[in-house]
């Protein structure tokens, strides 16, 4: 974990309104999908991609008599989210009814955790640009049903409706509000996906909703966040919640149009009026949804047909012994071992595949270098091109093999960029294109020798120049490698340069 002790926050982002500088106050409730092959009270598959309605259960469906059984499997899933969330893990959880009717709700209810639930208090570190780092504090991680999905653009009368998601398990993911800007917020869903991926618990797939926001923004003057951190928040203003967000860049947005609208409507002498609202990306603004509920308007009670969950000690210290290495250690063992920037090591870390790739090619080579040719090279074409990772014609035993090769004094630099392009595009072992297309690197200092004598007699004013400015050498050195194809050891070419000038 970072040690925040010495890093400081970042500072908050500041609206200036008519009446003088606003500040953004921000917690989110983020709902990512249980990474499972069955429901969260049945066992109908949570596969993509299927027929609509061909994976719906009795129990899904709501049938009269149809008793829900708890998914072991979920609920590891859910413990090990809060055990890489460093959450307390409450032994003794209970499931409620939380009523309220949907078509894609066959039940009339969703089955939730409002006063007992699985995962207690925990944080997660948001590292900033410019060294900064916020500690966001987790309220709670419960698990519930997720809905199912209604479609409105198939017919001009009618809607449609999916019950293939209804039953899937999410974990809720509740924070304090402890954040203070758009891009605070971006990378706090950033970082929780991350993590999650890192554990196998949740895919993160915002595209298809597999994880999603629900926003609240309110707006203080400076200080009153401050304020209510010591313990008074009556300089907070009143909450609005943005449902449903699924794209990093449209939450950056709808908080920031949010925040305006509050504060026109506060310097024009209005009440916020707490409610929930949706964006409009298409028009860049959120619009009223429905009044905000409260816990009582779904008039929740314990589910009459789920016992309490009991878990034990034992068994959530296993699954805590068996969690892999998490991003922050991660990061903080590339700096350490292999000697990285924190940039490099952030890029690396990123994503599982990433950092697995990284540290295949790495592996008893300058880690410098490994970081220098994964990211710029391989990482930078891919992303040019459009490319994942998982699509790179390259592999890191491929990319390795031209390290070596460099290291070994068989290729330059220069060399090993053609090189890099051959096996890009051709595919090959490294060794043995250098080795069938003549490219290994010239070391024989006699023939070197005969270049370098070659291109200064044919030059004998550009001689003179560099004997008055020793910096021009630099001309003769190109001048070397282009006669010899550019495999002309760079380092032995500018000694003898320099020798022979009297440099």
């Amino acid at each position: 974990m970072l040690d925040l002790s010495s890093v400081p926050a970042p500072k908050a982002k500041v609206i200036e309104g008519v009446t003088g500088p606003w500040e953004i106050v921000i917690g989110l409730e983020v709902h990512a999908q249980v990474a499972t092959a069955a429901k969260l009270f049945s066992g109908a598959s949570t596969a993509v991609g299927a027929e609509p309605n061909s994976q719906v259960s009795f129990i899904d469906a709501g049938m009269p008599g149809m008793l829900p059984v708890i998914n072991e499997g979920c609920v590891a899933q859910a413990v090990r989210t809060g055990l890489g969330l460093r959450a307390q893990i409450n032994l003794v959880s209970a499931f409620d009814r939380k009523n309220y009717f949907y078509p894609d709700l066959p039940q009339g209810y969703q089955i939730s955790q409002l006063y007992h639930p699985l995962v207690g208090e925990g944080e997660v570190i948001v590292e900033m640009p410019g060294g900064t780092a916020r500690r966001v504090r987790i309220e709670r991680i419960h698990l519930e049903q997720d809905a199912g999905k209604s479609i409105h653009d198939m017919d001009p009368t009618m809607s449609f409706v999916d019950l293939n998601r209804t039953g899937v398990a999410l974990m809720e993911i509740v924070s304090r509000p402890d954040i203070r800007g758009p891009e605070e917020a971006a990378a706090y869903v950033s970082k929780l996906r991350q993590i999650m991926r890192y554990l196998g618990t949740c895919d993160g797939d915002m595209q298809h909703g597999n994880l999603r926001a629900d926003v609240n923004v309110s707006v203080c003057r400076p200080g009153a966040w401050e304020a209510f951190m010591a313990g008074d928040p009556s300089g907070l203003g009143t909450r609005c919640e943005i449902k449903n967000m699924n794209s990093l860049r449209f939450i950056q947005a709808a908080i920031d149009h949010e925040a305006r609208r509050q504060i026109a409507i506060l310097e024009d002498g209005g009440s916020v009026v707490q409610e929930t609202r949706l964006y409009d990306p298409d028009r860049g603004e959120t619009r009223s949804m429905r009044s905000k509920e409260e816990a009582h308007d779904y008039r929740y009670f314990p589910d009459p047909d789920l016992l309490p969950l009991e878990i034990e000690q034992a068994w959530v210290d296993d699954l805590a012994a068996n969690l892999p290495e998490l991003p922050d250690e991660k990061k903080a063992r590339f700096i350490r071992d292999f000697g990285l920037s924190d940039y490099d090591a952030s890029v690396l870390t990123a994503d599982t595949s990433d950092a697995a790739f990284f540290e295949a090619v790495a592996q008893g080579r300058d880690g410098k270098m490994a970081a220098n040719w994964v990211i710029n090279d391989l990482f930078g074409r891919l992303k040019k091109e459009g490319h994942e990772l998982s699509d790179s014609p390259v592999s890191p035993a491929q990319l390795g093999g031209i390290i070596d090769l460099i290291a070994s004094g068989d290729i330059s630099g220069k060399i090993a960029k053609d090189l890099f392009e051959i096996i890009y595009t051709e595919g090959g072992d490294p060794r043995e294109i250098v080795e069938s297309r003549g490219m290994r690197q010239v070391t024989d200092a006699g023939a070197i020798e005969k270049a370098v004598d070659e291109v200064i007699a044919a030059n004998p004013a550009q001689v003179e120049k560099a004997k008055a400015n020793p910096k021009l050498a630099g001309w003769f050195v190109g001048q070397v490698m282009k006669v010899t194809g550019g495999k002309a050891n760079p380092a032995a070419v500018n000694a003898l340069v320099n020798a022979r000038l009297g440099l």
